[in-house]
């Protein structure tokens, strides 16, 4: 009768009539271990043994502990093993610990496993998927391929917002150096001049070849200039007014453009530690949070935001107000100032309002929130209804384009110097 087959045991030698299970076998107990003399003929006794079988192939030693397929890779990938690092002890599939990884019944400890055999074609070694590790090292050192060539850039901004907002958080009840620039009421302090030149210092050194433009480097004279190359648009502190006054909305802004298109923007709300962000093609969040705007087409049911800009002669305030006083008379709900372009931007990109008109902020205000408008579902427009020129100093978003228009043809143009004549 056929029986099953039942798993190799490793029985000590000797035992009755098996194999031995390890080589080479013993001396015969009744021959010399070492004869001092002997013929031809003893010699080639002495080399067998009386036990049964002695003379067959010896039984091939134990199975090693860890099992290998000599088709793959002798050591595991790293990602099966928790990221283990040579020299340290690894617990491999099966509960097996040692000192590295058991290859062949010998621990190996080093900086690289030893590469086994190109797996057969057909086997199912063969058809293994490399963990999700190789697949990303192996892009990296493709040169991208299908990566994101911006992702680094991101990061480093959400980064440095974050570093920037606790300054200006820890720096907000302090006593402040206060200065002006273009107006009385276009401030400036000496936390605007220390955070610009915290995020620049960064940046330069981990991206050389980028350009920057910046609100403070600006105001000193710098070129406002948008070129094709990857370009940093920096707003230090916004709402410098409310800054100086304690009043807490207040934000940093970074944004970042390539062939002078928005790739991300990077706003982070300093009291309050929202931190909102958005990315062509991949969205907008606030802590995590996806952003959606309002889809309110009718202007008698909106929220609207504005800032009133640095210019406060009399022919500006007149068209200021006179441009709320039609929105009003439209029966808008109403129509509010918060003293943070950028801050009243993210408001309609989380759907809080319904839409925002602007004349006299500039690009590193608009820069990063217009990203994330976008990615919200809103559009961003100039006063004119045509498309945003992000140097004209003047903005309607809104979460709708029938909002936007019907926005930029009631509402009448404040003149204000482009960012990039300056």
């Amino acid at each position: 009768m056929a029986m099953a087959a039942q798993p190799a045991l490793h029985i000590p030698y000797p035992a009755s009539r098996t194999l031995p299970s390890a080589s080479p076998c013993p001396p015969h107990p009744a021959l010399p271990a070492r004869p001092r003399r002997c013929s031809p003929r003893y010699r080639r006794l002495s080399r067998r043994s009386s036990a049964p079988g002695a003379h067959l192939k010896p039984a091939p030693s134990a199975q090693p502990a860890f099992p290998i397929d000599r088709g793959v890779r002798l050591s595991p990938p790293r990602c099966a093993l928790g990221g283990a690092r040579p020299g340290r002890a690894v617990t491999a599939p099966g509960g097996v610990s040692s000192q590295g990884i058991l290859l062949g019944g010998r621990p190996w400890v080093g900086s690289r496993a030893p590469r086994a055999p190109r797996p057969r074609s057909g086997s199912a070694a063969a058809a293994m998927k490399p963990c999700e590790e190789e697949e990303e090292e192996g892009r990296a050192a493709a040169g991208g391929g299908g990566g994101d060539p911006w992702k680094e850039c991101a990061e480093v901004a959400v980064q440095l917002a974050r570093r920037a907002g606790q300054i200006i958080r820890k720096a907000l009840t302090e006593e402040k150096q206060v200065s002006t620039k273009t107006s009385a009421a276009d401030l400036v302090t000496e936390t605007d001049h220390f955070v610009e030149n915290l995020i620049i210092s960064v940046l330069k050194e981990k991206f050389p070849s980028h350009r920057f433009i910046a609100e403070e480097s600006t105001a000193a004279g710098s070129k406002c200039v948008l070129t094709d190359s990857p370009t940093w648009i920096i707003d230090p502190v916004d709402g410098t007014c409310n800054f100086v006054h304690r009043f807490p909305t207040v934000a940093v802004s970074i944004g970042f453009a390539v062939n002078k298109e928005l790739e991300f923007g990077v706003i982070y709300h300093c009291t309050e530690e929202r931190l909102y962000t958005g990315r062509r093609g991949q969205g907008a969040f606030c802590n995590d949070k996806r952003l959606q705007v309002s889809k309110e087409t009718d202007i008698s049911k909106a929220l609207i935001l504005t800032e009133i800009g640095p210019k406060r002669d009399p022919a500006t305030l007149k068209l200021f107000l006179g441009n709320i006083e039609r929105l009003l008379k439209a029966q808008a709900h109403g129509v509010r100032v918060i003293g943070s372009s950028t801050l009243a931007l993210c408001l309609l990109a989380s759907g809080a309002a319904d839409a925002y008109y602007q004349f006299g902020l500039h690009c590193w205000d608009l820069a990063a929130a217009t990203v994330i408008i976008r990615e919200a579902g809103g559009t961003v427009i100039d006063t004119s209804g045509g498309p945003l020129d992000l140097m004209s100093c003047r903005v309607i978003a809104a979460g709708t384009r029938e909002m936007a228009m019907f926005i930029a043809q009631e509402i009448q143009t404040i003149h204000y110097r482009r960012d990039d004549e300056n």
